[in-house]
């Protein structure tokens, strides 16, 4: 079986930075792709950043130059390091991972979430 944990979630005020990590862990034979997504109250889940297996990110318009993301391929961890965070910012932030394990093959596993809540 497969788990993906998040961690580093908290308040902080605007223009403040938080990182955030996500480690999978179990019977991974392989990892593709690791993600952020984020969701605030009301809206739909959207995509924040993802990282390949061999580094490529993509990033959403409202992050790209304040978010960075970033992996340790040997540990299957992923980190969001949110810098200049603004309001807007404020939603419950989900990892998730498309690994390949012994007993499932390729799935997308999520994590439990982890809220980040900027103030102004």
């Amino acid at each position: 079986q497969v788990q993906v944990v998040e961690s580093g979630g908290g308040l902080v005020q605007a223009g403040g930075s938080l990182r955030l990590s996500c480690a999978a862990s179990g019977s991974i034979v392989t990892r593709n792709l690791m993600g952020w997504y984020r969701q605030a109250p009301g809206k739909q889940r959207e995509l924040v950043a993802s990282i390949n297996s061999g580094g490529s990110t993509n990033y959403a318009d409202s992050v790209k130059g304040r978010f960075t993301i970033s992996s340790d391929n040997a540990k299957n961890t992923v980190y969001l390091q949110l810098n200049s965070l603004k309001v807007e910012d404020t939603a419950v932030y989900y990892c998730n991972a498309y690994v390949r394990s012994i007993r499932d093959g390729w799935r997308v596993y999520w994590g439990q979430g982890t809220q980040v809540t900027v103030s102004s």
